[in-house]
């Protein structure tokens, strides 16, 4: 086996050094330098786009992922191989994506072949963007209560509702989206339908954030016609569905929206500068960044043990809304620690005196504020792990 690795790994570093364009092996700068692919992205550069379409073609935008659905194919030992050539080279992320980090994956366990065949090539090679419809203006903590209602016509579904912060919804291509179509019941009358955002009757319109982006939208459905073949999994069982996904992407959010590629310790070495035995200057401030990436890593070689469990069949798991609470703070206090590395640098908003990495810490900053609302509240989360994790009961 390690014989086996070691032919892999000169295979792997072989073809990166012919393949990563030289450009493409920097931090990015800020979260407009992210590929998200999909029929009308601009690529700023050139080389992403290249550096996309190789990756796309050999399968390792998704490596883990069935060579036949377009993946890499790789095993664990292999995808770890890979990763950490890629790290060798600072190679760039060649493709930032909802459907790889969320619907993929439960593309994989719950849709039937025809549906895995449309869609994950697709993903892998970047050409579909995907949004999310989960949240509603009367049904965000409270997932469950969601109202979007899908009625059987037949030879169509037919889909009327509305969805809130619905993240990148007016540049995304698809959308999967949570549905009611069983009024009768709560959890257990939710299905799971892919929607093609380019349907006569879908609307979307972008709402403004502090940071000054709009990444967010609401999106309406007004008697928006989707083929029958678009549901995954059995009717009225998406909320199993709605909840291996929610796995998924809680373990992301600690990852997301902070201030690009840019990393506290390179943010700190250049602001606050080193002593004379080449350690940070700031004692105080070198020791919470040193805990704070202990604790980093261990936040991800726990959600990766658990990420390996939820593919080898285990059961949906109340274990995501730990990870939810635990990625959001991870992520919140890296965006404060860098702030406070980069001191008066990050008082910037605008401006030629700053550079667009300056700039890149104060937005990040201001991003990670909302990581306390998205995938489920804070609060919601904790009642979930006091209630479902250690058993407590309600006081009341």
């Amino acid at each position: 086996m390690t014989e086996a690795l070691d032919t892999f790994r000169a295979e792997t570093r072989a073809w990166l050094e012919a393949n990563c364009p030289p450009s493409m092996r920097s931090p990015l700068a800020s979260e407009e330098d992210y590929v998200w692919g999909g029929r009308n992205f601009v690529f700023k550069q050139p080389d992403a786009k290249l550096w996309l379409e190789r990756m796309g073609a050999k399968g390792w935008t998704a490596p883990t992922w069935p060579a036949a659905f377009g993946g890499g194919g790789l095993s664990n030992a292999e995808n770890a191989v890979l990763q950490s050539e890629l790290k060798r080279i600072n190679a760039r992320p060649a493709l930032f994506s909802f459907g790889i980090w969320m619907l993929g994956p439960v593309l994989i366990e719950y849709a039937n072949e025809e549906q895995k065949k449309e869609h994950l090539p697709k993903i892998v090679r970047g050409e579909i963007r995907w949004c999310q419809g989960y949240s509603e203006p009367g049904a965000g903590s409270d997932l469950a209560g969601l109202a979007t209602k899908c009625e059987d016509r037949g030879d169509h579904w037919l889909i009327n509702g509305q969805k809130v912060w619905t993240s990148y919804a007016d540049q995304a291509d698809w959308c999967f989206c949570l549905v009611r179509t069983d009024t009768s019941v709560k959890h257990e009358g939710i299905s799971f339908i892919l929607i093609d955002m380019a349907s006569e009757g879908v609307q979307t319109r972008p709402i403004k954030l502090i940071s000054g982006a709009s990444p967010f939208c609401e999106t309406f459905f007004t008697d928006v016609r989707v083929p029958k073949g678009n549901m995954v999994g059995r009717l009225n069982g998406g909320w199993e569905i709605a909840k291996r996904l929610l796995q998924y992407e809680r373990t992301n959010i600690s990852g997301f929206g902070s201030g690009g590629g840019l990393d506290v310790v390179d943010i700190a070495k250049h602001n606050v500068g080193l002593d004379d035995s080449g350690a940070l200057a700031d004692r105080d401030l070198r020791a919470r960044i040193a805990q704070h990436k202990m604790f980093e890593r261990a936040y991800a070689l726990t959600t990766q043990r658990a990420q390996e469990e939820a593919k080898a069949g285990g059961n949906v798991s109340h274990m995501a809304s730990m990870f939810k609470v635990a990625g959001a703070t991870l992520n919140q206090e890296r965006c404060e620690l860098m702030v406070e590395a980069a001191g008066n640098r990050a008082f910037g908003w605008a401006g030629e005196a700053y550079t667009s990495e300056e700039l890149g810490v104060t937005r990040g900053w201001l991003r990670s504020k909302g990581n306390s609302i998205e995938g489920g509240t804070t609060e919601v989360n904790l009642n979930v792990v006091a209630k479902r994790v250690l058993g407590l009961r309600d006081t009341q």
